[in-house]
């Protein structure tokens, strides 16, 4: 009798199995397929609910596809590297607070449509600081986009040649966040300074900018060839903002002796 009990419970067991698979399939949720049978036997050990077992379960399938809508939202935001905030090396880099970045990877500033902008010499971390933030971003649930200040421009030109100036700064206003790398390496024509204010004058207080730039806002004039075009670009930018002045040697010359002269070749026939 307690044979012919084993075997149907096991025949029922492998019915279930069965049955999970198939409709964890049909929903696409692979993480809860993956998961049932191990929080299964936890809930028997454990002696859950029904309740209890059915929320664990949901919960992996939720935090597995909240990570996968985090990786989905980091590729489409393009960025050139990826960098994070906990691998930023704070020992070389000591005109910057922890404390600083810190606050703004709680993302306050997402909330509050405010903006970060990062001024100092090459290779002082800015970009790594930039892409950071932005990560934390989108694993956060925001939609992010990055590309240096010459890439904005050309993207705004041809939309703008194209007739759809208008829709693309519109399209663009949906992003939470957007970075503008590198501003102050190349200097912008009029009509594409003209473009790139519009573009940074759309989203004043309506979404977050986080700007990377080598050159101090005094010197914004050479970059856009029109100091009162830049001083009105620097208002809007800073009137929310945190900004964060970076100093020092940059991070790639680590350990090169880039002023050392090298010693003259040897010559056999000297």
């Amino acid at each position: 009798m307690t044979t012919t009990n084993s075997k149907k419970a096991t025949g029922a067991s492998r019915d279930v199995t069965s049955e999970i698979f198939f409709l964890t399939r049909a929903l696409k949720a692979p993480s809860l397929r993956e998961a049932a049978s191990r929080l299964a036997e936890r809930a028997r050990a454990e002696e859950w609910s029904h309740e209890e077992y059915l929320a664990a379960c949901l919960q992996r399938e939720v935090a597995a596809r909240d990570a996968h809508g985090a990786e989905g939202r980091i590729r489409a935001a393009r960025f050139p590297a990826r960098k994070s905030l906990e691998d930023f090396d704070f020992d070389h880099q000591r005109s910057l607070k922890r404390e600083t970045i810190a606050h703004l990877g709680t993302l306050d500033f997402v909330a509050g449509k405010e903006n970060v902008i990062f001024l100092g010499p090459p290779g002082t971390g800015k970009t790594h600081l930039a892409t950071g933030l932005a990560i934390r971003a989108c694993q956060a649930g925001h939609r992010v986009a990055f590309a240096t200040a010459a890439q904005w421009v050309a993207r705004l030109l041809e939309a703008h040649n194209a007739g759809k100036l208008s829709d693309e700064l519109t399209r663009l206003g949906r992003y939470p966040v957007i970075v503008v790398d590198e501003v102050g390496y190349i200097p912008f024509e009029p009509e594409a300074a003209n473009l790139f204010f519009q573009f940074i004058s759309g989203r004043y207080e309506r979404a977050s900018v986080i700007v990377t730039s080598n050159k101090p806002f005094g010197r914004w004039g050479e970059v856009f060839g029109d100091d009162t075009v830049a001083a009105a670009m620097i208002d809007r930018l800073v009137h929310h903002a945190e900004v964060i002045s970076l100093r020092g040697d940059s991070f790639r010359m680590r350990g090169r002796d880039v002023g050392r002269v090298p010693p003259a070749e040897s010559n056999n026939n000297d």
